[in-house]
């Protein structure tokens, strides 16, 4: 490890190698700060009857998101097995950020609709025998009965790493980061509850280290589209 003094008398841990090919130095600071997000501008659907369809909304519950991580080019010693097991994670994790970060929004008296707690949404999901596999089979309007509630909102998200670049995955480790060949787009849809129709839905795409935890990744997406949600208050 390579510590630098400090004039106050203390040191600093220097991450930067002191002995690296200039050639290679402008490299490696790409790698080092690439962990800044790029993201493309969203699209934004919103139903034209969405006042008339929600007008007495009252509670939204939000699903396990459907994580699909890109298993192509995996490390030795990760199977599609161990893959398929962390988008499971990935999803309730996601779930439970976005739920959190609603409810921050929500404390701030933004939305005219409350969102169920997602113990009980996973509870009754549970009860009634869907699984994480066979929630899509189920229709939106079917699952805003069994959980009794005005709407759902549910999410897709796709997964890209670059898993079989070590450089790039390095520079992860020190940095906790991925760079900026981590891909990620995603989807949030909305449904109501009498005939399952669409209310909102939001695309949104991003690249860097975005992805480089549930948390990062769900903060950002919810922070771009809290800002066009629907159930706003009129100010």
């Amino acid at each position: 490890l390579n510590f630098v003094k400090l004039t106050s008398g203390k040191y600093l841990l220097n991450l930067i190698p002191t002995k690296i090919p200039m050639s290679k130095f402008h490299l490696f600071v790409f790698f080092a700060f690439s962990g800044m997000m790029v993201a493309c501008a969203p699209s934004v659907y919103k139903s034209p009857d969405f006042d008339k369809l929600t007008s007495r909304h009252k509670l939204v519950a939000i699903l396990p998101f459907n994580v699909q991580i890109d298993s192509r080019n995996l490390p030795k010693n990760v199977t599609a097995e161990m893959v398929r097991e962390d988008e499971k994670k990935t999803s309730y994790s996601i779930q439970g950020h976005a739920y959190g970060y609603l409810l921050q929004e929500l404390s701030k008296k933004k939305f005219t609709v409350r969102f169920q707690d997602i113990d009980k949404t996973n509870a009754l999901l549970r009860e009634k025998g869907v699984e994480y596999g066979t929630i899509r089979d189920k229709t939106r309007e079917d699952l805003c009965r069994l959980l009794d509630v005005d709407a759902v909102l549910s999410g897709k998200v796709n997964l890209s790493r670059p898993m079989s670049e070590g450089g790039a995955v390095a520079i992860g480790l020190l940095f906790g980061v991925w760079g900026t060949t981590n891909e990620v787009s995603a989807n949030l849809v909305l449904h109501e509850h009498s005939r399952g129709e669409l209310l909102w839905k939001y695309d949104w795409q991003a690249e860097g280290s975005v992805g480089s935890s549930a948390e990062k990744l769900s903060r950002s997406l919810m922070r771009s589209a809290s800002k066009n949600f629907p159930y706003q208050k009129k100010k």
